[in-house]
């Protein structure tokens, strides 16, 4: 699953671990799901999408290449 996770991040001027404490996981836990390598619980997904200031569905795409 690709997401905007990093881009829309930096555009607020947020670090990785200003995310994190503010979402009660870890900075390694937002580095993961920015570099594709873990996909968040649903709740997560929302809360991230909330403090970027967008839609889960704007935030997570499906990887194409997946698809058939």
């Amino acid at each position: 699953m690709k997401n905007r996770i990093r881009e829309l991040r930096k555009e607020k001027k947020f670090r990785q671990e200003d995310l994190a404490v503010t979402l009660g996981v870890t900075r390694q836990t937002i580095n993961a799901i920015e570099n594709d390598k873990y996909d968040p619980t649903l709740l997560l997904a929302f809360n991230l999408a909330n403090m970027l200031g967008t839609t889960v569905d704007a935030l997570f795409e499906p990887d194409r290449t997946m698809q058939k």
